[in-house]
Formats: C-alpha cells, sequence, structure tokens
C-alpha cells in the first residue's frame, strides 16, 4: 500500500494531516474529564457520552496533557535527526539510521523531569518516567523499555498506544513504514503487547490515508504483529463479535468480550494496553463509519477514555478528513485548535493544530519524496486550514460579551472578526493566548515550562481590510 506522490504534495493531503491532529485533539479533551472511569459510572452520572462533559463536571476543556505533549514531542526525534544528517542523503534513505536511541536522546533533550510532558507517577509504577531515568543514568533505548529491565508489568502499560498518531500521519499510506516507525519509538519506553497495540494503531492511522474500508484497514494492520499475540486474539475476537452474536450491540460486545476476556483485572499494572487497544477497535467496529459516534463509543465504554478516544479520534480524522469532524455537533469553536506542549522547548508551548499539522507535513512529504527541506518562513497565524482559528477567541470579560464574533475567512485568508452588536459603552477584543492560565495546567506535575509568545520589540504585521460597515476581516501575518 503507498499513496500517491501528487497526493503528498495536495492541499487535500495537508487537510488530513490537519483532520488527524484536530481529531487526536478532540477525543483527548472530550475523554479527558472522566479519565478513569468505569463504564458503569459513566452511564449512571452521564449517561452516553455524544459531546464534551466539561462543565457538568466542572472542569476546563482545553488543558495540558501527557496524550498531546508526548504525541507531538517526541515525533520531533525524527525531524532532528533528519535535519542533522540532510548532507548524507535522502530522508527515507536515512531511516535505515534513525534508531530508538536517537528516539531516546529526543527525550532527554526535550523532557524537563518531573515537570514536562510525562505522567510523574513513579518509579515502577508510571512506565515513562522508568524509562526516562534508565536513559537518564545512561541506559539506551531500547533497553530502557524492555521487559528484561522493568518487567512484564511496567512495559506493557498504555503509553506507547498514546503517542503514536504521529509516527503514522508521516508515514501516510505507508502502514509498513508506521508499523516500523512505531516499533522504535515504543521501544524506547515499552515492550511486548504495547509495542504490538503501538503499531496497530499507527498502521490504522497510515493506511486511513489511502483507505476507506475499515476492515482491510484492520486485515493490514493486524497483520504486521505477531498472531499469536494478545493484541492480535483480541482483534480477532472483537471482530468476530461484531459478525456474529453481537453484530449491532456495541454494549453487548463490549460485556462479553472486553470485559468477560480482556478487563483490568486480568492484567499487571495501573493502565495496562489490552483492555484499552481492545476499546480503539470496539469504536472503530461498531461506529458505522461515524466520528461522533466512534467518540461516544471510545468515551462510555471508560478506562483510559482520553487515551483512547484520542487514537480513535485522530484514525477516524485521518480517514474520513474534515468532512467527517464537521458532520456532527460543532467540536471546532470550542478548542479553537489549541493545545499546549509543556517541553523545554518554552516557545513553543501555546501551540495550535495548524502549526503542529505543518511540522507533520513537512515530515511526510519529505518521507516520500526526498531530502527533507528547510523550514519555510510563515506566519505564525495564516489561519490557512478551513474553520481554524488557531487559538483566538473573544474576550470573555461580561463587558465584552456579544460584542464581536470571530470566524475563519473561508477562501480570502485570514480572521474574519464581525462587530455587529458592538454600541456605546461596550467593548470588543479578540485576542490569542500569550500564555495560558494555571487553569490550563491538568496535573501539578505537567507545569508551565514557557517563554511568552509576545516578547519586547517584536515585528507584528496585520493586513486588515474593511469588508462591511460592522466587519473586519484580517489576515493576520503575526511573526
Amino acid at each position: 500500500m503507498t499513496a500517491n506522490p501528487a497526493f503528498i504534495q495536495s492541499t487535500e493531503f495537508s487537510q488530513r494531516i490537519y483532520a488527524g491532529v484536530l481529531g487526536k485533539l478532540i477525543g483527548v479533551y472530550l475523554g479527558r474529564p472522566i479519565e478513569g472511569w468505569t463504564h458503569a459510572r459513566i452511564l449512571q452520572e452521564l449517561g452516553e457520552v455524544w459531546y464534551y462533559v466539561h462543565e457538568r463536571l466542572n472542569k476546563p476543556l482545553v488543558v495540558t496533557d501527557d496524550d498531546i505533549s508526548g504525541t507531538f514531542t517526541f515525533l520531533r526525534a525524527l525531524q532532528d535527526y533528519l535535519e542533522d544528517h540532510t548532507a548524507q542523503g535522502d530522508a527515507r534513505s536515512l531511516l535505515a539510521g534513525f534508531k530508538p536511541r536517537h528516539i531516546g536522546q529526543s527525550w532527554l533533550n526535550y523532557i524537563i523531569e518531573n515537570r514536562a510532558v510525562l505522567w510523574w507517577g513513579g518509579m515502577s509504577h508510571s512506565t515513562e518516567q522508568t524509562a526516562y531515568i534508565r536513559l537518564k543514568s545512561g541506559i539506551e533505548a531500547p533497553a530502557s523499555g524492555s521487559i528484561a529491565m522493568n518487567g512484564h508489568a511496567v512495559a506493557e502499560q498504555i503509553g506507547a498506544q498514546i503517542f503514536i498518531d504521529g509516527w503514522g500521519m508521516v508515514s501516510a499510506g505507508d502502514p509498513e513504514l508506521a508499523a516500523d516507525l512505531a516499533r522504535r519509538a515504543a521501544s524506547v519506553s515499552h515492550d511486548g503487547e504495547a509495542i504490538h497495540a503501538a503499531q496497530v494503531v499507527a498502521a490504522l492511522v497510515a493506511g486511513a490515508f489511502v483507505e476507506r474500508d475499515l476492515g482491510k484497514l484492520l486485515d493490514i494492520a493486524a497483520g504486521l504483529i505477531p498472531p499469536d499475540s494478545v493484541i492480535y486474539r483480541m482483534i480477532a475476537d472483537l471482530r468476530q463479535a461484531r459478525a456474529g452474536a453481537c453484530t449491532g450491540d456495541w454494549k453487548q460486545a463490549f460485556a462479553t468480550v472486553l470485559q468477560a476476556k480482556y478487563g483490568y483485572e486480568r492484567f499487571c499494572g495501573n493502565c495496562h494496553v489490552v483492555p484499552n487497544h481492545g476499546v480503539i477497535i470496539l469504536a472503530l467496529l461498531y461506529a458505522d463509519d461515524d466520528f461522533q459516534k466512534s467518540l461516544m463509543i471510545a468515551n462510555t465504554c471508560g478506562w483510559d477514555t482520553d487515551c483512547n478516544s484520542g487514537n480513535v479520534g485522530c484514525i477516524m480524522g485521518v480517514k474520513n478528513g474534515l468532512a467527517g469532524i464537521n458532520a456532527g455537533p460543532d467540536w471546532r469553536k470550542p478548542i479553537a485548535d489549541r493545545l499546549y506542549l509543556p517541553t523545554a522547548d518554552g516557545g513553543r508551548f501555546c501551540s495550535d493544530a495548524v502549526f503542529e499539522s505543518a511540522q507533520i507535513v513537512r515530515l511526510a512529504r519529505a518521507l516520500a519524496s526526498g531530502p527533507i527541506t528547510a523550514a519555510e518562513p510563515a506566519p505564525r497565524y495564516d489561519f490557512s486550514m478551513p474553520g481554524s482559528l488557531q487559538g483566538w477567541f473573544v474576550d470573555p470579560r461580561p463587558e465584552s460579551q456579544g460584542a464581536a464574533e470571530i470566524a475563519n475567512a473561508g477562501d480570502q485568508g485570514g480572521l474574519a472578526i464581525s462587530f455587529s452588536q458592538l454600541a456605546a459603552g461596550r467593548v470588543a477584543r479578540a485576542a490569542v493566548e500569550t500564555f495560558p492560565p494555571p487553569a490550563r495546567f491538568a496535573r501539578p506535575n505537567n507545569a508551565a515550562n514557557a517563554c511568552p509568545a509576545i516578547y519586547p520589540r517584536p515585528t507584528l504585521r496585520a493586513p486588515l481590510w474593511r469588508v462591511e460597515c460592522n466587519r473586519v476581516t484580517p489576515p493576520l501575518n503575526l511573526r
């Protein structure tokens, strides 16, 4: 399976990457407030989860989250490696020398111990922290994440799977490459079934660029892992249930297959990969190719909700594009593309889906067509993706409420700001966060390791066009 080179260079491809990133964000933010809840508790307190529930639980929507931080941070290992070795050949040929140890080194470069990217749950409790301690002590990947070093209970938790979507996106149309890169990346911190699960997710993401049939996608992805693995057998059991006894009833399949045969009580550790991978497969099988329904199933099942629905959202975003996300309720405006990356690179803390998508597109094109090129100078905010807001919002203070509305300006490019309700004594402001408030930090040890986006004497350029008497459309080219 390969993607057409012309497709990789197309605007449609860029938009599919953007849809994958958006799907990841939407899934994580949807599941974050109920992470760790059981299926029974979710049904009792919330019912089926068809839309964001943060307000019902008095929690913020857009927060720091290790699923997001790891996904977009660890992929930088590939970018750094290709840029450092670009004189030695084209990007695809350079992959032969790209090893798990290079990805492990990126952990040491971008992670601030006990503060950034990871869930810092303690040695032998948090798989990622255990691997970080190994790396820090001089043990290189893949030994840092091996069963031989850390034991099954630590090495087979969920973390490798939740960070893996980016490796699938840069391998667009090539599930075999995606599974290979996923193995290298996952082995920094995980081993065994955790690597198999990560390979399946990455292969599904990569294959979804060119294959719409879910059955064929699952055939390809499952065919890349050992047939005697638990993950392989579980996928087969779920597919059999969907085709037979539990044809249209995902709750029955969840109870009789996942809970009965692959539930948490059957595996060691606090968040084992096998049950949660099963939720991803279940959601895809029973969603009828519907973005909203797939996320509903992934979250209503319970367990590690933000991780599972983040993976499902990325797969479905890539597979069906922006049209699939836009077909349901408004998932996009509440998050406005926002994401936070608490890493050692403080200048990238306040990021957004358009910016991160562009980095992935650049890597994917390099792997598909030759050398990685220097990043082209581009406006920080160009609103180039349909419907994108890149973190911009209307001032929420009471005196500004209703005085302005913002939207993507569409074919004109830029951000459209409408002041239709502006009147004497009212204030209308459109803004973007230059440093997030403390409420955005979901966990104390994912704190703000950041530089303000605005600094002394910057150059700001923002052409403004007055389109009609109460409307200003600025294609904001802020550098």
